[in-house]
């Protein structure tokens, strides 16, 4: 008797550890364009909480400029939002702007991952002695996902924003890349995908070039206050049409 009431306890202190938060956070992590200066260059991440109730739900934004997967783990930028996770909390996640090169010990190999979603590793030795293992870019993702569920918490992947880069008249996609592994680690781990990358360009093309260039600040990866509006919104659009029943409560009607 004395060890069926142990386990009941137990049961139940599970539960309740696992019992979803009354007013959940949704972190954000990810490059600049979730997080910048708002100044000339604005991120979705600033724009996302005018879209989302503040008295259901509140919203941290962890991105940093410059960093991919692979830094946002190196750094321990990961590390801090995985503590800092409850029950019933959110991760949105949009990588991709900083993963494209060659990883290796050079400036510019510093942020680079190795191509799709697979096992593969490198070793980089760095001149102090250091041995780094780079993964892939999916790897990177699989491990913010699978870290997550492991604290109780609920991460959606989001494919990277497109850039204001055209081809035939068309904004160029992200599909058979980043956008592409983003959704296979998404669908293999059983969790939500909102391709932000195609709910954008689409609007993207019906405006135009001429148009679009107007949502850019500088160069053709950061946008202004009204292009990081134009991805918040898109983030909207993807909620919504998702099955995330619970996060699309926190929505403002």
């Amino acid at each position: 008797m004395k060890k069926f009431a142990f386990l009941l306890a137990s049961f139940f202190a599970i539960l309740i550890a696992f019992k979803p938060q009354d007013k959940p956070t949704i972190y954000l992590i990810g490059d600049s364009t979730v997080r910048n200066n708002d100044k000339a260059q604005w991120g979705w991440g600033s724009l996302l909480p005018t879209f989302f109730d503040s008295t259901k739900v509140t919203i941290k934004n962890h991105a940093m400029a410059g960093r991919s997967t692979r830094t946002f783990v190196k750094e321990q930028r990961w590390e801090k939002v995985v503590n800092s996770l409850q029950p019933g909390d959110y991760v949105l996640m949009q990588f991709g702007h900083n993963d494209g090169s060659k990883p290796d010990t050079s400036k510019a190999g510093y942020r680079g991952v190795l191509r799709g979603t697979g096992e593969e590793t490198v070793n980089l030795t760095w001149k102090d002695g250091t041995v780094e293992t780079v993964h892939t870019h999916g790897y990177y993702l699989r491990k913010f996902i699978t870290e997550s569920k492991a604290k109780g918490a609920i991460p959606i992947v989001l494919s990277m924003i497109p850039r204001n880069q055209w081809a035939n008249g068309k904004v160029k996609r992200v599909d058979k890349d980043f956008g592409l592994w983003a959704k296979t680690v998404a669908q293999e781990e059983d969790v939500t995908f909102i391709d932000l990358n195609a709910i954008t360009a689409d609007k993207y093309d019906a405006l135009g070039p001429d148009k679009v260039k107007d949502f850019f600040a500088g160069d053709h990866t950061h946008t202004n206050k009204e292009g990081a509006r134009i991805n918040a919104l898109s983030i909207v659009e993807g909620i919504k049409a998702s099955s995330e029943k619970r996060l699309k409560k926190f929505l403002i009607k």
